[in-house]
């Protein structure tokens, strides 16, 4: 049969460090206070440009000069479009402006010339009905009013 021996190691039969008397004194909650002391040691977390820029080793000089050149012309092309638009833009109001208030007015105008000829006509045609009562003009201005009216049922 096989007869097991125990061997005790050097570093258990040594005290540790730690209140020999009193245990209740040495326990603590960690559950409800945070300790503050070891949060110092701890480095502030990377921000996304020193991650960027860490990148910079891992990126071949030429992979990096490549896509340089590709944003500095996108970017190029994006800011010359947005300046012809700007422009253009510019040109298309102030020529709406100084081209159309003057045509809306002159219409405006032009609109109220004819109403005023028109009522001048519709003047000039009532006046020689009063001055020459004729008996077409009467009789078809009945019929005119006769065929307005109808009668509501």
């Amino acid at each position: 049969m096989v007869e097991l021996v125990e061997v005790e190691d050097e570093s258990f039969e040594q005290k540790q460090a730690g209140p020999e008397e009193n245990e209740d004194d040495y326990y603590t909650d960690t559950d409800s206070e945070i300790s503050t002391d070891d949060e110092d040691d701890i480095p502030d977390e990377e921000t996304l440009t020193d991650r960027l820029f860490a990148l910079r080793d891992i990126i071949p000089p030429t992979t990096r000069s490549y896509i340089s050149n590709k944003v500095e012309t996108t970017t190029g092309w994006i800011k010359s479009g947005l300046v012809f638009s700007g422009k253009t833009l510019w040109v298309v109001s102030t020529s709406a402006l100084l081209l159309g208030v003057p045509w809306a007015l002159a219409f405006a105008e032009e609109q109220q010339v004819i109403e005023m000829e028109n009522e001048m006509k519709m003047r000039e045609q009532g006046s020689r009905e009063i001055l020459n009562p004729d008996a077409s003009t009467a009789g078809a201005l009945n019929a005119q009013l006769n065929a307005q009216v109808k009668p509501a049922l």
